[in-house]
Formats: C-alpha cells, structure tokens, sequence
C-alpha cells in the first residue's frame, strides 16, 4: 500500500510471514502543517488490523480538528492520542478480547517538528547533511515487552511527546518495528534517503523485505 500527499508518502507492506497487514498509516494536511500518522497493530491481540487503522485515522482527524482550533502542537498531540486511545478501546468485546496497536504521530510546519507516541513505533529526523535522531523512545518495558499501548487493557491512555526545530532541510520518518528492527540507527536510515518521500519509503520498506521481512513494515516520510 503506498500513500502520497503533498510533501509526504507512505509505504506499508505485509511482509513475507504475515497473512494480514495491521500495520496503518494516515497522511493529511492542515494549513501549513502536514500530518501523519502510523500504528502497529499487537499481533497477540484480536482484529489487531482493525485497532490500527481506527487509530490512524482518529488520530489523523483529531489532529486537523485541534489544528484549526488553534490549539499548540503539544496539546494537540494529547488530545489526538487520548481521543485515538478511546476509539480502539470502543473496538473491544470485553477486556479479556481487546483489539490494540502502538501509535506514533507527526505534525510537520513552519516553525519545526512536533511528534507523539505511545508505543515502540518510532519518529526519527533525518537532515539531508549532518548527524540525524531518533525523537521517540520506546515504551518497553522487562525482557523488551510492550509497556503502552492503545486499548481496552491498556489502561488510561499517556503519550509521551517531543518537539525539535531543524536548522536545515530533511525528512520526518515515521516507521514500525517492522522497519527499524532492521535499520535502527540514524545513519543506516540517512544512507537510503534521496530526497524523494515516495521513492525513500519504497526503498526503506523494499531494504526491511530483503533482509527477512519478518513483520509488517510502514515507513512514512514527510520533507521539511
């Protein structure tokens, strides 16, 4: 599944060992801001495919709403999350059968880079010259289990948030683990990016299905 707009593109695949794909994406643009928006669908969990996509597209639509609003980048992460968080969570039968996915969200501007995550789906920077970062941090926890997540027994939804302002011209890469399980480091995701969002997300998630693609895999770039 491939997914262009404006100055971002989205690539996702099922990978060679998976039967569905519960990886998501979502792009939009509000104003001058470009948002996306990937989730991981917790294979353990049922419609797992499901829980991913009701995320992005919450998320997605939250985001454009407080956007428009005027409300600050940071909160309308918060409220995207949460709101996100209560719509997978309306997915589920009971706790014992609760649909769940990881999220991350970017929103692209003028001003800089904003992004909120719950989860271990990750947001790096990547500049066209010098060093890039990684802009999330996993929420893991004992012998590398998922400690947040969105769903029903997840428990009161918290993201953790991070803004950064660029100095110089680059990508925003939003990605699952299926991607940086593989390619985990900065340089190694520098490396295979040209300038192009599309071509760079078809190469990035074509480099994880060479090297095993074992999961899903979603790579999403948008260029500031």
């Amino acid at each position: 599944m491939e997914h262009t707009l404006g100055p971002g593109a989205g690539v996702s695949d099922r990978g060679h060992r998976r039967q569905i794909n519960a990886d998501a994406l979502t792009l939009a643009t509000s104003a001058a801001w470009t948002i996306g928006v990937v989730c991981d669908g917790v294979s353990m969990s049922p419609r797992a495919e499901r829980a991913a996509q009701v995320a992005a597209e919450t998320g997605a639509a939250a985001l454009d709403a407080q956007l428009r609003s005027g409300a600050l980048p940071e909160v309308a992460h918060e409220v995207a999350a949460i709101r996100a968080g209560r719509a997978v969570t309306a997915l589920a039968t009971s706790v014992n059968a609760a649909p769940a996915c990881t999220y991350v969200a970017g929103l692209v501007g003028p001003d800089g880079i904003w992004v909120g995550w719950v989860g271990d789906s990750r947001a790096y920077w990547l500049p066209d010259e010098g060093p890039g970062m990684a802009l999330t941090e996993d929420d893991i926890g004992e012998h590398e289990a998922l400690a947040a997540w969105l769903g029903a027994d997840a428990g009161e939804t918290a993201p953790q948030g991070r803004s950064y302002r660029p100095q110089s011209p680059g990508s925003l890469l939003l990605c699952t683990d299926g991607l940086w399980r593989y390619l985990s480091d900065a340089s190694s995701l520098q490396a295979r990016l040209k300038g192009d969002p599309l071509e760079d997300a078809q190469n990035l998630v074509a480099y994880a299905l060479d090297a095993g693609g074992h999961d899903n895999v979603t790579a999403l770039l948008i260029r500031r």
